[in-house]
């Protein structure tokens, strides 16, 4: 299938990456309806099923090249406008691009393999493709008819089921559970989720965002525009969900309660309880959590669940907080039947690999709605106690949670171009509110099979935090306020600018993350695409024995640019994804509403985080000696001097007396505690630390290694640089005597006309035309009358003579003869004054030009 392209077309400009080819080769399988074919394998953007307008992958070469993407005229392939649309999905496991026709309604299945890297050293490397796929694709059909507006498709974890999400729908197809096969198209059983809540329809409720959860295949996270978050079971039941949340914020200030509602939501990434938490963003900026929540039946990590349990035990059942330890009681309560296998004795089992979560909800608490968090700055310092509200204008259109190491980093979008970037300064910890029954609906047999809850802000803690903060802002010294270590804080990371154009649509940006490196993300909007790194982090870069750390920003680098004659379109691309290969390529793919595709390989923008070193270095300015601290100082000082009396009895005395012998075996003594005993220390401290500089010793020939090799590497670069120096010397030289050569050429000499006299000119040439033209045409009437006037005068004349006797009444009179004779005086003076008015405008300017 190849869609239909129209002739106007925006520009996409693509700047500043290594466009080189990695990967590899993933396996392929083929089903019966392709086998047939001949299978071959093509770039990716030169495939059949895209436009054959697709740029050659030599384009990419240059520093800045430009792409074609034409404009499609349909509308079920143009995006709406303030909606960003995204038609594509990847399964990495398979290797399969999952590519939603939005024209006809259909889904296309390309088998994608990633080919071995030439060689460097080789011409034609830069110009071999980085993502190939296979030449016949298989075309997906939903066996019922879809009628909703598809914005967005994404895969669960195994990549079994796909999703078409919709403002007023969500569709799920099972690309696994074929109904029919007709040719080359396949149907698929395709449900309807939640058709009786999300039907505009029925009740007027719209989808605001739907994410499959990182534990589950089958539980798929959903959040409403009446601010309640749905975790449905697509194995259970697929109009009623499994767990409800009803979202109720406290408002902030003057705001009303009914102008603050969520927009987005993150599920938590690895860091301890953050794998159970919910990350809520609202219309107002501010950040709320919800913990915990875990889908029924889902699969987790047993060493985190044993980890999660131990610390409760640790930090809140011993604590002497009657509050936290009240809550912590709920918290190892939910644990223990949620996993009843920590109550089997089964703490310490290595064997067990996972555990699976059992339904379960306290009946006398409900879940509290975390937040809004409260920013902290760096060094524990309280900068301002209110809520996570940005000083940012517009409002937020997009949301981004990243687990990094030890940080859990979260990335705002803002309408007005900026991003915020957070992260939290404090561990997430459950948090309940007592009094607050949830609904719980039982099956036959007495098991929890979905829970209803009202999840409200903890007014009391809030409050108490507020105290609290108030106070450290006063410099008062009081007691910690109980219950306010249970909300976690933001520390601020960096504020970054876009720097969009103000005629730009801006509530249009999108957030993604790169598969291999978690540093590193990406913006899409409508000026192109930009790339995200972070190079700061407070906990993954904390150094052991330095408190301070000087941030550092996040740099961005534009990796595509778009530009347009008038106006910018609402969205460039209708489908974007990054691929990870295994060679450690990130490999961004785009396709654009005229259903062309390009691939980027972003493999030159691997950035490594700053190299912060253990060992204090020092100044260049410091004439003091650097000293690794790898031995102690009391060693490195040398044994004590031992100090002999100067005095003349010690010659006096005799070695064999009782005296000499006291004397000998005194200073025998200190030779030992000095000299022997130092000697046995400095043995002790090299063995100990032999391997330790053996580490080091290594560590160093590696990194002289790899300095060595770059230094060979800017060696042969810097000849390179020299060949294009000189042929750039010779090439400007050229240039300077073709310039001297035109300079010589008689045209050079002239001045070119001002303004004045141009607009002078033109009049003149335009007056002189229109009146040369009407002269040329009268005399031309004049003389072929005055030709047929003769003519006929002179065959007539005699008859006229006759006539004129005759009748004694001439037919023309002398007196008309005479007025057109001066008449055609007249016309000859006129013609020949022109004439020479005409020869003297010539003259002035030909005067003028030379």
């Amino acid at each position: 299938m190849e869609p239909s392209c129209a002739d106007s077309s925006p520009v996409l400009y693509v700047r500043k990456a290594d466009w080189r080819g990695g990967g590899a080769r993933s396996p392929l399988r083929i089903s019966s309806s392709t086998s047939k074919k001949t299978l071959e394998w093509v770039p990716l953007d030169k495939h059949p099923l895209f436009s054959s307008r697709s740029v050659s992958r030599s384009t990419f070469n240059a520093a800045e090249s430009t792409i074609s993407a034409s404009d499609s005229a349909d509308a079920a392939t143009t995006p709406s406008a303030g909606v960003l649309q995204n038609f594509l999905s990847w399964d990495p496991a398979t290797s399969r691009l999952y590519l939603w026709d939005a024209k006809s309604r259909c889904l296309h299945r390309l088998a994608v393999r990633f080919p071995e890297p030439d060689d460097v050293s080789s011409p034609s490397s830069s110009l071999s493709a980085t993502v190939e796929a296979a030449s016949v694709s298989e075309q997906i059909l939903p066996d019922i008819e879809i009628r909703c507006t598809v914005h967005q498709i994404s895969l669960n974890t195994n990549g079994s089921t796909l999703l078409l999400f919709g403002p007023d729908e969500l569709c799920v197809i099972y690309l696994y559970d074929r109904t029919s096969n007709l040719g080359d198209k396949i149907y698929c059983r395709t449900v309807l989720l939640g058709s009786s809540l999300f039907s505009i329809h029925k009740n007027g409720l719209r989808t605001l965002q739907a994410s499959w959860h990182p534990y589950s295949s089958n539980h798929l996270g959903v959040l409403s525009s009446d601010s309640v978050f749905r975790l449905f079971d697509l194995s259970a039941d697929l109009e009623q969900a499994e767990q409800e949340f009803y979202l109720q914020p406290e408002p902030i200030g003057s705001q009303l309660a009914v102008s603050v509602f969520p927009l987005a939501f993150w599920f938590g990434g690895q860091q301890l309880w953050e794998r159970f938490s919910v990350f809520i963003l609202y219309s107002n900026g501010a950040l709320y959590i919800l913990c915990p929540v875990v889908p029924f039946g889902s699969l987790c990590n047993w060493t985190h669940i044993k980890e999660i349990y131990e610390d409760a035990h640790v930090y809140g059942l011993k604590s002497s907080n009657s509050r936290v330890s009240k809550n912590m009681a709920l918290a190892v309560t939910w644990l223990e039947a949620t996993f009843p296998q920590l109550i089997d004795r089964l703490v310490d089992d290595d064997s067990v690999l996972v555990s699976r979560a059992h339904p379960f909800a306290p009946l006398g608490a409900s879940l509290a709605l975390q937040g809004p968090l409260v920013y902290i700055s760096q060094g524990e310092k309280i900068s301002k106690h209110k809520a996570s509200i940005s000083e940012f204008e517009g409002r937020p259109v997009s949301f981004l949670y990243n687990s990094i190491g030890k940080d859990s980093v979260f990335v705002i979008a803002w309408s007005s171009g900026f991003l915020q970037i957070d992260a939290l300064a404090e561990e997430v910890l459950p948090l309940w509110n007592d009094g607050s029954s949830p609904h719980v609906h039982f099956d036959i047999s007495g098991n929890i099979e979905g829970v209803a809850m009202i999840c409200q802000s903890n007014l009391e803690l809030v409050s108490l935090k507020h105290k609290r903060l108030d106070a450290k802002l006063n410099n008062e010294d009081i007691a910690d306020v109980d219950g306010c270590s249970n909300l976690p804080r933001l520390l601020r990371l960096s504020t970054v600018d876009l720097s969009l154009p103000k005629d730009a649509i801006k509530d249009l940006l999108f957030l993604f993350s790169d598969p291999l490196l978690s540093e590193r993300m990406y913006c899409l909007h409508n000026c192109g695409l930009d790339m995200i790194i972070l190079h700061f982090l407070p906990f993954s870069n904390l150094i052991p024995g330095k408190e301070e750390i000087v941030p550092t920003p996040p740099s961005v680098h534009p990796i595509l640019t778009t530009s347009h004659a008038e106006t910018y379109s609402p969205s460039v691309l209708c489908g974007f994804l990054v691929m990870a290969d295994s060679y450690g390529h990130s490999q961004f793919v785009g396709v654009t509403p005229a259903y062309e595709c390009l691939v980027l390989d972003v493999k030159g923008w691997n950035e490594m985080l700053p190299f912060h070193p253990e060992l204090d270095m020092k100044s260049a300015d410091s004439t003091e000696t650097f000293i690794p601290e790898i031995i102690s100082k009391e060693l490195l000082n040398g044994p004590k001097a031992i100090l002999v009396s100067q005095s003349t009895s010690l010659r006096t005395l005799i070695p064999g007396s009782i005296e000499g012998r006291s004397t000998l075996h005194h200073y025998i003594k200190l030779f030992h505690e000095n000299y022997i005993e130092y000697a046995h220390k400095v043995y002790i401290e090299l063995e100990q630390h032999s391997d330790y500089l053996k580490t080091i010793i290594k560590s160093q020939a590696k990194r002289l290694k790899g300095v060595e090799q770059s230094l060979l590497k800017v060696e042969n670069q810097d000849n390179g640089m020299k060949d294009r120096f000189n042929r750039a010397f010779k090439v400007y030289e050229l240039l300077g005597h073709r310039l001297d050569n035109f300079m010589l050429l008689p045209a050079a000499s002239k001045k070119p006309l001002t303004k004045a006299e141009s607009e002078f000119n033109a009049e003149l040439d335009r007056i002189a035309n229109l009146e040369l033209n009407g002269l040329q045409s009268s005399i031309e009437a004049l003389n072929a009358r005055l030709k047929r006037y003769l003519q006929s005068s002179q065959d007539s004349s005699s008859s006229m003579e006759r006539q004129t006797l005759q009748r004694r009444n001439p037919h023309v009179s002398s007196a008309e003869v005479s007025h057109l004779k001066s008449s055609l005086n007249l016309l000859s003076s006129i013609n020949s004054e022109n004439t020479d008015k005409i020869k003297l405008i010539d003259g002035k300017l030909n005067s003028q030009e030379k």
